[in-house]
């Protein structure tokens, strides 16, 4: 599957049914046209991509199209402010979840986070290359959610490992957000599930020594 057909997800582990078994909210056609947008954006990049193009994938015309989204800034806003927000909520609700052992912590770190980026390559896509196309605000609101993303996960390795300091964890974090945020440069020859034990195993080994 092509880049340009990669849907907009929350993380894995957000998805599925709502309190008291509630169903899941219904996709709206807001939704749909971020999706095929977000695809066109990380396939083609985001200059490579008019609104016209959106809306001829979307079959939307112009005004409709406008009605949802001011703009391609608003699109890319829309699909990375949530996405960053989601992942900093989870992150902090698997270390919760552990409890006061870090290990364990740490394991679910990387299974939420490898699980994310496996159902999201577009997103993950445009993290890389287009966050700078974004307004100065958004961009800063997207950079502090990330670093504070990023101290979970930190704080997670100072406590398993004594050895490390802030700084020090802080490369490692960086280094295997670099092995798991890989997925949009892997191709389908090895299925799903063992492409995620490899890269499981890969940054487990990476973070804990």
């Amino acid at each position: 599957m092509t880049l340009e057909r990669q849907a907009v997800r929350p993380p894995a582990q957000s998805r599925g049914a709502g309190p008291a078994g509630q169903q899941p909210r219904r996709r709206s056609r807001r939704d749909e046209i971020l999706e095929i947008a977000v695809g066109l954006f990380a396939a083609r990049g985001y200059h490579g991509v008019s609104m016209d193009d959106i809306g001829a994938a979307a079959g939307v015309t112009g005004p409709a199209l406008y009605h949802h989204f001011a703009g391609k800034e608003a699109m890319l806003a829309a699909a990375l402010i949530p996405v960053s927000e989601q992942l900093l909520a989870g992150g902090k609700a698997h270390i919760a979840d552990a409890g006061q052992d870090p290990r364990a912590a740490l394991a679910a770190l990387v299974d939420f986070h490898v699980e994310f980026a496996l159902a999201n390559p577009a997103v993950i896509a445009l993290h890389l290359h287009e966050l700078d196309r974004l307004p100065e605000e958004p961009r800063r609101q997207i950079r502090r959610l990330q670093r504070l993303y990023v101290e979970e996960w930190v704080s997670t390795l100072t406590t398993l490992r004594s050895e490390l300091n802030d700084g020090e964890a802080r490369v490692l974090a960086h280094a295997a957000f670099g092995l798991m945020n890989s997925t949009p440069f892997l191709g389908g020859e090895v299925d799903r599930t063992r492409r995620a034990e490899l890269l499981r195993a890969a940054t487990l080994s990476a973070l804990q020594g």
